[in-house]
């Protein structure tokens, strides 16, 4: 994450990795979810913070969760179906529980298909937000496996190219693969210009939005830095639209916005939801894993994988760099950093937790 995104030092507070956790869960309980879903939501929201992905995890996300959860608009105990299935595929409808909940229930599904037919892939329905997509490909690379997801993020907020109308979500995607002993690698990306969660983000940190990030209302990009505004106007009306990667299509917005529609297409329209951009749903997921063994040796893959990306990290740097990175590497450094040190969130994140935890009244034991 860019160090804009980040958490000023004189607003971090550091929270153990388990305090945060067991709060996290005790709020989703308390909101009428089972043991087993908090303890995935909560896998998945601290998994991301300590990635650094603080986009996807709990500072943005739990409040959103438990609004909607209070408001009806997410089910906290769905009757999660499988509604097609066949050896190596599966579709399933989450009744509108948290896309949180249900991912990684639907990765490990498409695991044990993987472990017996070499690949699987799961797509979800009618369901709420995924709390972005990285965590779950790594669940396939703890069984040696490569991992693929992905989710439509709903619509209406990203221009086409040319485009001044909003059409698709923030269509994020995610790749990963094992490796020997380098960090894995981990290509988890929205496939717009900046993911729509850092504009809060950077609200709350006081941060910036750099030229070509997004739109003005009438869908003409912003090439000034500004300050990061609110998403919707007086009246309801949406202050800024999202470009997709790229910007504009000297500089390859066009390929932004296919990858895009290629996850609409493997999530909506596969799983049998329909447009987002024309039936306004929440939208859907895809998960997929392949297992390395059915195609190659696994310790000839890793070392491969290992002997490629230190190529890279020892590959020389530009000028005003101090080293080469690939996908995932500080990622996995700060996972190692945060697993030890605590994980610092703004303060106003643990104000908010304090304040909902006496609200709903439960303990609320983070420092």
């Amino acid at each position: 994450m860019l160090d804009r995104f980040k958490v000023p030092d004189k607003d971090k507070i550091f929270v153990p990795v388990e305090n945060i956790t067991k709060v996290t869960e005790k709020i989703l309980e308390a909101s009428g979810v089972s043991k087993e879903g908090a303890k995935n939501s909560t896998s998945v929201l601290i998994g991301n913070d300590l990635r650094g992905v603080e986009t996807h995890g709990v500072s943005n996300g739990l409040r959103l969760y438990v609004e909607k959860y209070t408001s009806g608009e997410y089910n906290s105990n769905p009757n999660i179906k499988i509604i097609r299935e066949s050896s190596t595929t599966a579709t399933i409808d989450g009744d509108m529980g948290l896309g949180a909940e249900i991912g990684p229930m639907a990765m490990e599904m498409a695991i044990t298909k993987a472990e017996k037919y070499g690949m699987g892939a799961v797509v979800v329905s009618n369901t709420g937000h995924l709390a972005g997509c990285g965590y779950y490909p790594l669940q396939a690379v703890e069984k040696d496996m490569i991992g693929q997801a992905m989710t439509s993020g709903g619509a209406g907020l990203t221009v086409p190219t040319w485009g001044s109308e909003p059409i698709l979500g923030t269509n994020p995607v995610a790749w990963a693969a094992p490796t020997k002993s380098m960090p894995p690698f981990l290509f988890d990306i929205a496939t717009t210009q900046i993911a729509s969660n850092k504009i809060s983000l950077a609200r709350r940190t006081g941060a910036k939005l750099l030229p070509g990030w997004i739109t003005d209302k009438k869908g003409d990009p912003v090439l000034e830095e500004i300050e990061a505004p609110e998403r919707n106007g007086r009246h309801g009306e949406s202050n800024y639209h999202l470009l997709p990667f790229g910007g504009t299509r000297e500089n390859g917005s066009h390929k932004g916005f296919g990858l895009g529609m290629v996850v609409e297409i493997m999530t909506n329209e596969l799983s049998g939801m329909g447009p987002a951009p024309l039936l306004k749903h929440e939208g859907s997921d895809f998960f997929a894993a392949y297992s390395i063994d059915a195609f190659t040796d696994v310790n000839k893959f890793k070392q491969d994988m290992d002997d490629l990306l230190s190529r890279i990290i020892e590959s020389k740097p530009a000028t005003g760099y101090e080293k080469v990175v690939y996908a995932g590497y500080l990622e996995s450094e700060e996972f190692l950093k945060r697993s030890e040190e605590g994980i610092p969130y703004h303060k106003e994140v643990i104000e908010w937790f304090e304040n909902h935890c006496n609200e709903i009244g439960i303990d609320c034991e983070l420092r």
